[in-house]
């Protein structure tokens, strides 16, 4: 118990309540399916500003209500258990509170039937938010939009999990707020996921504050039964405080509850703050960059060749999971900017109060850590892809981090068919929050606009680091957080909102990580440094093998995509109340007790492994291995099943790095291939500076290094079309 958490034997698809502990009935059946037919619902219109904006989002995932299914079914266990562990882990992979099937009756539908095929209901149940605190400018923002704010998330996961059975070849369509075609109450009671109680709906634990989605579809699954009337007593029991069979608990339940709703529930207030990143930046000397020099869309162009540029469309979005995320995501780019109020609201003046509504606002819409900071001269991309320029137009940076979840990392080795999936949740979860927020900001009179992974201008790295959120890591171009690690995807809303910024943290990660070499060891392309960190264009990092990189995670024939440095990371842990103790302790003494890291750094590695940390767990694979072929899911030829490797030798004086500094980067308005030059990238190792010999060089006014300069546009023009990522562009 003190070395591991008591949910590590917990499937992902039961949930993080202990429902399988609760009385069922099956003869509620039939007196709740022959309940009379209700009637559609008012189309009900949202007067408060924040409510429109979630609405407008909801409205946008009603786009992919329905859609034909694939044209050939995916290859599917017999186990009926095992499909619909599927379709339930995913769903609380996506954050569903609770998840029921059940048949439909006749009786359940609200009009025409859409297709006669639909005899399942796959029921999605979502708690409300919290209201932050009276003295909160957030409090009457998002006070009467909290029922909005739910439907929108239970609309998000119900067409993303429509879009999953679809993908293996079934019928789905998707019933929420403002698009019912079922009646999501009596289903809600049939799959076993509320009682009835009068006229109203209960859950066991969250009560009557909860939004329903339902997924219709011909995908034969286990039916749940109706809970028993004794259930809502059964639920209040000492068992469930205590986290019966590895359920969250209701002490970590209370704890989070108890949380100023400004703060994240992880106590990022317990880190140092320093004035600077722990890391040198050389301020004045980091070159902007433009988007055309990122190797993804290098590879996108045909840089890296014809086989990276073939799989640049497909390579973290082939399997069906991940396909079904790619659709919304490509819905909401559009949505990222928009037309500003002419009248501002002139009670946000004071950057105090409005740093913690903003806070609290992204907490209620979803983020698990967020950060402020004015954006830096760097942060902003030179051009966009299409080589037009990019001006410098907001001054702030809220950066959110979206935890990519513990359970399934725990389940996955980090480059097997999940890899993908987790990143393309992590990308649509944030889209979907920045946008809202600066959907609602713009109403109130400030320009700001959602920097997403499908279309940012400016570069997330730098941001989260300014805005205290990590300290840049061993793993190289990647920040890492105290309480996740490196298990998050980040995105950033920029905005002309006063706010007051946050400083950067100092949690002793410099040490750790020039100790610690767990990630570079279990790197399958080797593209992590074992090596001390360098200059790398204004940055003091331990680069990475940038190249090497992309090509594995774009090539990777036995999975979608790669994060196997984020699985076997030592800081890649859950440390809260329900975590195990030795973890915890570990935590706190990682953040409270910096005096130890040069201690205790050397060994984390040895701990780490002994303790078992980085290898998978089979109670928490919940998805197929399945990959997407001509738009057809098959059985994959291969799949990883890595495990840590403590016994794994590399020379680290073999490893050679290719430096693509600034100078080599593609011209920003480049509109044919511009090929690599590996060659004289491992030569450009001659031209690094330590980090020492960049302070002495600067102490003593030496010019800057020229390959810190970018390479210039050639001038041919540009052309109208965005050029926005491949997410927008590639099928």
């Amino acid at each position: 118990m003190f070395l591991h958490a008591r949910s590590e034997k917990r499937p992902v698809q039961l949930g993080s309540f202990p429902l399988e502990i609760l009385s069922r009935d099956a003869g509620l059946i039939t007196p709740e399916s022959e309940r009379p037919p209700v009637t559609k619902p008012a189309a009900q219109m949202t007067g408060d500003p924040l409510g429109r904006s979630l609405d407008k989002y909801r409205d946008i995932y009603a786009k992919l209500i329905a859609g034909k299914p694939a044209p050939a079914l995916a290859p599917l266990p017999e186990d009926g258990a095992l499909r619909t562990g599927d379709i339930k882990g995913f769903a609380y992979f996506m954050d569903a509170s609770q998840v029921g099937i059940c048949k439909i009756p006749p009786k359940a539908w609200i009009g025409e039937t859409p297709d006669a095929s639909l005899d399942h209901a796959i029921v999605l149940l979502v708690e409300h938010g919290r209201t932050p605190e009276k003295n909160n400018l957030a409090h009457d923002w998002i006070a009467p939009a909290v029922e909005a704010a739910s439907n929108m998330r239970a609309a998000e996961i119900a067409v993303v999990i429509a879009g999953h059975i679809r993908q293996m070849g079934f019928a789905a369509h998707c019933s929420f707020a403002g698009n019912e075609c079922l009646d999501a109450g009596r289903l809600a009671v049939l799959s076993g996921i509320a009682v009835r109680e009068g006229v109203k709906l209960q859950h066991p634990w969250i009560g009557a504050g909860f939004s329903l989605a339902v997924v219709a579809t011909n995908y034969a699954l286990e039916l749940d039964l109706p809970l028993a009337a004794t259930a809502l007593r059964e639920a209040r029991s000492l068992r469930y405080w205590l986290g019966a069979n590895g359920a969250q608990s209701g002490r970590e339940r209370a704890r989070r509850a108890k949380r100023p709703s400004h703060l994240s529930r992880y106590p990022m207030e317990t880190v140092k703050r320093v004035e600077r990143p722990t890391t040198l930046i050389l301020d004045e000397e980091v070159p902007r960059v433009p988007k055309r020099a990122a190797f993804f869309d290098r590879a996108l162009a045909g840089d890296l060749g014809e086989k990276a540029q073939k799989e640049r469309g497909r390579f973290a979005f082939k399997h069906p999971t991940s396909w079904s995320l790619l659709q919304p995501i490509r819905q909401l780019v559009p949505h990222q900017n928009g037309e500003v109020s002419l009248q501002r609201d002139a009670a946000l003046g004071d950057p105090e109060a409005n740093a913690k509504a903003i806070k609290s606002l992204s907490y209620f819409l979803g983020s698990d850590l967020t950060g402020i900071c004015e954006i830096p001269r760097y942060a902003w991309f030179s051009h966009k892809e299409n080589g037009a320029e990019i001006p410098m137009y907001h001054r702030y940076a809220v950066v959110m981090l979206i935890d990519q979840g513990y359970d399934t990392m725990e389940g996955a080795s980090g480059d097997d068919w999940i890899s993908g999936t987790q990143s393309m949740r992590g990308y649509l979860r944030g889209a979907e929050i920045a946008g809202v927020m600066a959907d609602f900001l713009r109403q109130k009179g400030f320009s700001s606009r959602a920097q997403t992974n499908a279309d940012s201008d400016v570069l997330h790295i730098p941001l989260v680091l300014w805005a205290g959120l990590g300290e840049m890591s061993r793993i190289g171009e990647l920040v890492l957080n105290p309480f996740v690690g490196p298990r998050f995807k980040s995105v950033v809303m920029t905005t002309d909102l006063p706010l007051a910024v946050d400083k950067p943290i100092d949690f002793g990660l410099q040490t750790f990580c020039n100790n610690c070499l767990k990630c570079a060891r279990e790197c399958p392309c080797d593209a992590i440094p074992f090596g001390p960190k360098v200059m790398f264009n204004g940055y003091e990092i331990w680069k990475p093998d940038v190249e090497r990189c992309t090509r594995y995670r774009l090539t990777n024939s036995k999975g979608a995509a790669c994060g196997r440095c984020m699985k076997t990371c030592p800081i890649n842990k859950v440390v809260d109340l329900d975590g195990p103790l030795l973890t915890r302790a570990a935590s706190w003494m990682g953040v409270n007790m910096l005096w130890l890291k040069p201690v205790m750094a050397p060994l984390a590695a040895k701990i780490d492994d002994m303790l078992g940390h980085g290898v998978r767990n089979p109670a928490k694979k919940w998805w197929h291995d399945h990959e997407i072929v001509n738009g057809v899911t098959v059985e994959p030829k291969g799949t990883n099943r890595r495990d840590i490797d403590p016994s794994r030798k590399v020379d680290a004086e073999k490893m050679r790095t290719a430096y693509y500094h600034a100078d080599m980067m593609p011209p920003p308005d480049a509109k044919t291939p511009v090929a690599l030059d590996r060659k004289a990238a491992l030569a450009a190792a001659a031209k690094i500076e330590t980090p020492d010999e960049a302070r002495a060089r600067m102490a003593r006014g030496g010019a800057k290094p020229a390959h810190y300069e970018p390479t210039p546009v050639i001038g041919a023009g540009t052309s109208e079309e965005n050029g926005r990522n491949v997410y927008i562009k590639s099928s």
